[in-house]
């Protein structure tokens, strides 16, 4: 059995999509004078995918089946006293798994784009973007030092900024890519800092060597405090993750990068970019496992952005940004499950939520396409009999999401509530209440958006804005504009193949990926700290064992109320959902606000540190440094010289005279002392 694997096979990996990107970058644009059309810029970069997919899979296998690894480093970019920056590759299970979610993700969405971006200018552009991406997100999961994640951590986030931004002509989008692009370099201070302070103190980025020397830093505090310097370390690098992954208070710029097209949606905000942090934090478990204050600060941070993020998914009418808040929300479980060491269950999630958080915003860029492009749910009902396809894939990734039994999502997201419920952590009882709380809010938002979209009357013609939705400037493809229609076959397969691991993946996978050997080397957790993991696995009898039993657990009748109450509410008797609106009013507006985030962050924060920015400039720079420092030391010296020059007459007896007084007044002082 072979126990390494070829350096030159995963070099392949990531750069198979570079390459695409840079041919449709360079030679299907402007740029480079358009030298090759849409059809070859499609499959060029769809052939990149492709390879770094059908590499994946094979990685996989070989990782599972042969139990193959690789950590090894390609290349030394320059040493620094004793400290390496290198690129290299750490290939175990957790980057196994993640290379192929990736992938597999990407290679749908590219598919998926060449219907939905069918007319529009910037096709091209459009492709290099993903492959881009694809690549970004590759070598932040296969590196095996910190130099290299932070590359991939600020690459995913450059190709991030230019996606949400696409149609660069849209305020609003134009907007959307600047509040990402700005609150996520909040989040990569944080990041960057515990980066620093693991080189400082632990004199290497590689991952390997730094966990071998997280006992020495266990002991250390920060210089000047009596703060443990791991949990300070801990703290900086989640705050990277709160910014990537969306978590409170960093969330506010994910709804809004909506405003990119559909395919991104799916591809960085549902399936790769926004699970980074998730990844990091499992790949960087021997440093977390050292400070309960870090997991019970993470804990208390899934649990408010599970909860919180989940009631602005009520009151959405964007079909597109439900679901945007519904992956606020289940980032919100992942990050809940890191705070209970149970990092498997995380990223198990992690895995499952790829495939059908995807394939819900592709079936929503599917319902926008076959309504031309109308987004909003209240004009839209009874889809299901025009889309059948796209009806059919869409309740199954609803049905997983909401944690239906045998479905994907039922066995990562118990686990993370049996997890939390094990957890014997100070967060863990509002984290028990935010993730039960949670499941009934998920059910009933999502279940709210199905009924209004696929059933019920047609209220197409009440649109009062009519042809003019996010993606107004798309023509409606040459169908009838007064009935929806079923999406083209590139739309529709990539909907059917993410359905099928949207229910059967995680049936498959639970028994290795929490139970067995797949996270073996990958994730540390201290079982006699935190036993979460010992307790789930005690509790464990089977994929089917565990899906009869929760029939007669609290999240299963939790989910099942909340689908009921929607199916009452939109179906049955749609007053009750206005008057409800009317009653708890004030809660609506605190809804449609945001919390106020955005009003903070704008009057508050924004305002503040403008202000603080213009006192440091008036008083700091302008007065102290110009009028102080800079002015006043020539004017000082001019004062000086002026004076001196006049001393300079150019006579001999008055330098004599000068000379004589002198004198006289040398020995006067002499004299003087001598007394």
């Amino acid at each position: 059995m072979s126990q390494t694997l070829n350096a030159s096979t995963l070099l392949a990996v990531p750069l198979a999509p570079l390459v695409g990107a840079a041919l449709a970058g360079i030679f299907g644009t402007q740029f480079g004078g358009n030298w090759i059309g849409r059809r070859l810029t499609h499959s060029l970069t769809i052939l990149g995918v492709l390879i770094a997919f059908i590499l994946s899979a094979s990685t996989l296998k070989s990782v599972v089946v042969d139990g193959a690894r690789f950590n090894e480093t390609l290349y030394t970019w320059m040493v620094v006293g004793g400290l390496k920056m290198e690129v290299g590759f750490l290939v175990d299970g957790l980057t196994a798994m993640m290379m192929c979610v990736v992938t597999f993700v990407s290679l749908m969405v590219h598919l998926y784009t060449i219907g939905y971006m069918e007319e529009d200018e910037g096709y091209n552009r459009f492709f290099a973007y993903i492959s881009l991406f694809t690549f970004s997100m590759l070598m932040l999961v296969m590196s095996n030092n910190m130099l290299q994640l932070f590359f991939g951590w600020e690459a995913v986030g450059l190709v991030s900024y230019l996606l949400i931004g696409f149609w660069y002509n849209k305020p609003t989008a134009i907007f959307a890519n600047m509040k990402a692009f700005l609150v996520n370099r909040v989040g990569d201070f944080g990041f960057i800092l515990g980066i620093g302070l693991i080189a400082a103190y632990a004199g290497t980025l590689n991952y390997t060597e730094a966990f071998a020397k997280a006992a020495d830093l266990s002991a250390l505090t920060l210089p000047g405090t009596s703060w443990m310097l791991v949990t300070v370390i801990c703290i900086c690098l989640f705050i990277g993750a709160m910014g990537k992954s969306a978590q409170f208070p960093l969330h506010v710029w994910l709804p809004d990068s909506m405003e990119g097209p559909t395919p991104i949606s799916a591809l960085i905000h549902a399936a790769t970019m926004v699970t980074a942090g998730i990844f990091m934090v499992a790949r960087m478990s021997p440093l977390f496992e050292l400070s309960d204050t870090a997991l019970n600060f993470i804990m208390i941070i899934g649990s408010i952005t599970a909860l919180f993020m989940g009631f602005m998914g009520i009151i959405q009418n964007d079909i597109k940004r439900v679901v945007a808040y519904s992956t606020l929300s289940q980032l919100g479980y992942m990050t809940v499950a890191l705070g209970a060491s149970a990092y498997s269950v995380a990223v198990f999630h992690l895995m499952t939520h790829a495939f059908f958080k995807a394939l819900l915003f592709l079936g929503a860029g599917s319902v926008i396409m076959g309504l031309h492009h109308n987004q909003d749910i209240r004009y839209m009902g009874g889809v299901r009999k025009y889309m059948p396809i796209t009806w059919i894939t869409s309740l199954l990734g609803s049905l997983a999401l909401i944690g239906t039994p045998f479905f994907s999502g039922f066995y990562s997201k118990d686990s993370i509530i049996e997890a939390v419920h094990e957890s014997h952590l100070a967060a863990a009882g509002f984290a028990n209440f935010a993730v039960l709380a949670g499941v009934f809010v998920t059910a009933f938002y999502s279940f709210r958006m199905y009924f209004l979209v696929f059933h019920g009357k047609e209220r197409y013609d009440q649109n009062p804005d009519a042809h003019h939705g996010h993606d107004d400037h798309h023509d409606d493809h040459g169908h009838d504009s007064h009935s929806p229609h079923e999406s083209p076959w590139v739309v529709t397969v990539p909907l059917i193949l993410l359905a099928i691991p949207s229910v059967v993946i995680g049936y498959m996978t639970i028994n290795g990926m929490l139970y067995g050997d797949f996270f073996k080397d990958a994730i540390f957790v201290d079982a006699d700290k935190h036993h979460a993991m010992k307790e789930l696995a005690a509790a464990f009898h089977g994929p089917v064992a565990m899906a009869m039993h929760a029939i007669s657990t609290a999240p299963f009748w939790l989910a099942l109320a909340g689908v009921v109450v929607a199916w009452y509410m939109y179906l049955v008797n749609p007053a009750v959902p206005a008057a409800i609106g009317r009653a708890l009013r004030p809660l609506v507006v605190l809804l449609e606000n945001k919390y106020y985030m955005d009003w903070i962050n704008e009057n508050i924060l924004a305002r503040g540190a403008r202000a603080l920015g213009m006192g440091l400039w008036k008083v700091g720079d302008r007065t102290l440094i110009d009028g102080l420092v800079v002015n006043g030391s020539w004017k000082l010296v001019g004062m000086v010289a002026n004076w001196t020059r006049k001393l300079q007459s150019g006579f001999l007896y008055h330098y004599a005279l000068v000379m004589i007084l002198g004198i006289f007044l040398l020995m006067t002082y002499f004299v003087w002392l001598n007394k």
